[in-house]
């Protein structure tokens, strides 16, 4: 039986809309550093401490709005759990800007964004037992080769080995987030989108607060308004809504196809970096957009296409790669509601 579920395709939707919203926070940042002296680890701070306001700010709404109406039934993770989840999304942010410190944006990007799926693919075969089959890992292939071509294509950058590392830490920090998310999904006790994003954000900001401080908490700058505006939406789209939608589909998807699904962040960037901010389009972004959306768009219908009844290409005869420590959900996709925002589905 093939995976047609309307659980399916909103999930798939919601990691689409936020590998696309995560793209934009490139352009924000660029235009935040052009209009003030804000360092990389303060915007970090300022994304996840107003990320934080904007969330718990929705929680409060929603919570008005349903009043005394139950809710949907679901599990809800320890306080361990959701700070071990910021901890791991904390570490992919900060290791991603000390690689780009190191090393360069180009060289930074590439590693981090390319080895995260590799690291993710490996992890979810040996620790979940799902399988991209041979055409999966051609497009994940193919989605490496495309974001290569897209972010090395203008030829410059350079490879330095500290940079690397913190690189090759951050996709490791991101592989694991991912993976958490995907196991607690399997198992139901993946909680509240909304909770753990919460969460996140908050360790997030607790830990980049001390760096951010040493960097330079407060923006000095003659275009105020406009800092607090691209501040705004840092913290809202890009942060609060994205990574609300990326834990709801990633709770529910292959994480291999979650990985290579979100490398539309790249290509998010640079159509905007061409649109707005005038920056010039080459052959190697139109080639890298190319690969890289065809990958994306295989390994969607392959997801699509998948059997119901397994996390594999292929069908298993138990749940033996499935934990002990609560019940099996043999479903590819589970029926999972989105990050309900005020009473209504946030895809929108």
């Amino acid at each position: 039986m093939s995976n047609h579920s309307p659980a399916a395709g909103r999930s798939l939707l919601y990691l689409v809309i936020a590998g696309a919203a995560w793209g934009t926070a490139g352009a924000a940042a660029s235009l935040l550093f052009l209009a003030s002296d804000l360092g990389p680890l303060a915007l970090s701070f300022w994304r996840c401490a107003g990320g934080l306001v904007v969330l718990l700010g929705v929680l409060a709404v929603r919570r008005l709005r349903s009043g005394a109406r139950p809710g949907l039934a679901r599990t809800r993770p320890s306080a361990g759990s959701l700070i071990v989840t910021g901890l791991l999304f904390t570490l992919f942010q900060a290791a991603y800007f000390a690689a780009v410190r190191e090393t360069g944006l180009a060289v930074g990007t590439v590693v981090t964004l390319g080895a995260g799926p590799v690291l993710i693919a490996l992890g979810a075969r040996y620790w979940m037992g799902e399988r991209l089959g041979r055409g999966g890992v051609a497009a994940v292939a193919g989605a490496l080769a495309g974001l290569a071509v897209l972010v090395l294509g203008s030829g410059g950058g350079e490879v330095r080995p500290l940079g690397v590392l913190w690189a090759l830490l951050s996709a490791a920090g991101y592989a694991a987030m991912t993976l958490r998310a995907r196991s607690l999904g399997r198992r139901g006790a993946g909680g509240d989108p909304l909770v753990t994003t919460t969460w996140s954000v908050a360790v997030g900001a607790v830990c980049l607060l001390p760096l951010a401080a040493v960097e330079g908490l407060l923006p000095h700058t003659a275009e105020l308004g406009r800092v607090l505006w691209l501040l705004l939406y840092v913290a809202t789209v890009p942060t609060a809504l994205a990574y609300a939608l990326y834990f709801t589909g990633a709770a529910a998807v292959r994480a291999a196809t979650v990985s290579v699904i979100m490398l539309i962040e790249p290509v998010s960037a640079a159509v905007i970096a061409v649109l707005l901010l005038g920056e010039r389009l080459t052959g190697a972004v139109v080639l890298g957009t190319v690969l890289l959306l065809t990958a994306v768009g295989a390994l969607i219908a392959a997801e699509r296409r998948r059997p119901a009844d397994g996390t594999a290409d292929e069908p298993t005869d138990g749940p033996t790669d499935e934990p002990t420590d609560g019940p099996a959900d043999r479903s590819g996709v589970r029926s999972v509601p989105g990050p309900v925002l005020s009473g209504q589905s946030a895809a929108r």
